[in-house]
């Protein structure tokens, strides 16, 4: 395999037999003062995926300079990037600096037939220890949806860089000392320098540093982080990670047995960071839409629409229809209606674990062929003949079934018997989208910045009249 290679591309075998893109399988583990996760590597990470903001010059700047301090500043890195930067990147590193491309178009797994998109979230997953994000909110959800069919996604480390950065945690003037502690969270002990302070010729620096070293440094010295130097922030310092829940997706269309769609398994299935959305598309017409909770029926709903979001989607579109403000720990799901002609059908927040079911049928609805469905912003469409098509999306509406439903639920972000590192092979928690938190600014461990995100950036509260 060249420097510059496409992983979509590339036979799955020679591209997981690279050296270069092997794993260090990060690992969350609770603590006793706070909400938020630890984050630990047992070796440092190797493959970074960088992604910015689309059409974004200072972005995509911003990129390259990050790409050539950590593969100037951490030994053996390889890069991961879309193909807009892959070439960008490879006229500005070394040529000693392996490059990796991907698509970028968001996987769905499809029981029909093989996803080539599914594939490459899987081999996304298999080869990616941390993703580093320049933009907005919107370049976050495209991280998660390139992970939208694997039940892990690698932790991402955001720097705000777009219009309004709710979920952004880093400004890019931090990125040496925001890598710094992602890359070093949970290494052993205290990295010694190259050169000790006092010394004449390198053997003399030798024997100096092993003199000073204690058991644990040597240790450190001939493991896996035996070729870093300096200090690293020590295993009572890991960076803290707030993990946010994601939604279970699963869509069923033109089911042979409209009268028990439910019973069919879904055609499609995906995760979602942000919400789910039914809509009634360019039809001028309200939908007839039937939802249940857990399988039993809640109402017929008849609205533009309906939203089911995540806690961390509460502040986006949910936001806009008039959903509740629910905080990203609180395990959770909002069902919100989209303009409902009853005007007693209030948004409603729901265990995390409430199977959700939308179901909209043929009959009594005259604007089926344009039901849209899309994920964290994105339109999914069905499979199938150029009839009815639209931008290249399939309309769910345009075979000859009449049975269309939509079935959600939370995702469990802790394995069964979990707790504090124990059971999942050891690894602690999992789920879920792992974003690491910048430290607060008053040193708070536990600072988990969704307060002064509802302050500062959606003005809660603001006094009407007031200057800003």
């Amino acid at each position: 395999m060249t420097r510059y290679e496409s992983v979509a591309a590339a036979p799955a075998q020679s591209t997981l037999a690279l050296s270069q893109l092997l794993l260090s399988n990060a690992s969350y583990t609770g603590t006793a003062d706070h909400d938020l996760l630890s984050l630990h590597w047992p070796s440092p990470p190797r493959n970074v995926l960088l992604l910015s903001k689309d059409y974004s010059h200072a972005a995509s700047i911003a990129l390259v300079e990050f790409a050539q301090h950590i593969t100037s500043s951490y030994p053996n890195l390889s890069l991961i990037t879309d193909p807009s930067h892959a070439q960008t990147l490879f006229n500005a590193l070394s040529s000693l600096v392996p490059i990796a491309s991907i698509p970028s178009s968001p996987p769905i797994t499809t029981t029909h037939k093989t996803n080539s998109t599914s594939d490459t979230s899987n081999l996304l997953t298999q080869k990616t220890d941390l993703v580093a994000t320049f933009g907005g909110d919107g370049t976050i959800l495209r991280a998660s949806s390139l992970f939208s069919t694997s039940p892990s996604v690698p932790p991402i480390l955001s720097f705000a860089m777009g219009t309004l950065g709710f979920l952004g945690e880093w400004k890019f003037k931090d990125y040496k000392r925001a890598f710094r502690e992602v890359y070093m969270s949970g290494a052993p002990g205290t990295l010694l320098d190259e050169e000790p302070l006092v010394s004449n010729s390198r053997a003399t620096a030798k024997k100096s540093a092993d003199d000073l070293a204690s058991p644990a440094d040597k240790e450190i010295r001939s493991g896996p982080w035996a070729s870093l130097r300096g200090y690293s922030l020590g295993p009572s310092r890991p960076s803290r990670v707030l993990l946010r829940h994601r939604l279970k997706v699963g869509i069923t269309h033109n089911s042979p047995s409209p009268t028990s769609p439910s019973e069919t398994p879904p055609h499609y299935t995906t995760h979602a960071l942000n919400e789910v959305l039914l809509h009634r598309g360019r039809s001028p017409h309200l939908l007839h839409i039937s939802v249940t909770l857990n399988g039993r029926p809640l109402t017929q709903a008849v609205a533009d629409g309906i939203l089911i979001s995540t806690p961390t989607g509460s502040t986006a579109y949910n936001l806009s229809a008039g959903g509740s403000i629910i905080h990203p720990l609180v395990p959770s799901l909002l069902l919100t209606p989209i303009c409902p002609r009853s005007l007693s059908f209030r948004p409603l927040v729901l265990p995390a674990g409430v199977d959700v079911g939308l179901r909209v049928d043929k009959g009594g609805n005259r604007g089926w062929r344009d039901v849209e469905v899309s994920v964290d912003g994105v339109r999914v469409g069905s499979e199938g003949g150029k009839k009815g098509s639209r931008n290249g999306v399939e309309e769910w509406g345009s075979g000859n079934g009449g049975v269309l439903e939509i079935r959600v639920t939370g995702e469990q972000l802790q394995a069964p018997g979990c707790n504090s590192g124990e059971g999942n092979g050891g690894k602690g928690w999992s789920g879920g989208v792992p974003c690491v938190m910048r430290p607060g600014e008053k040193g708070a461990p536990g600072d988990d910045g969704w307060v002064g995100g509802l302050t500062d950036l959606l003005k809660f509260n603001y006094p009407f009249g007031e200057e800003g």
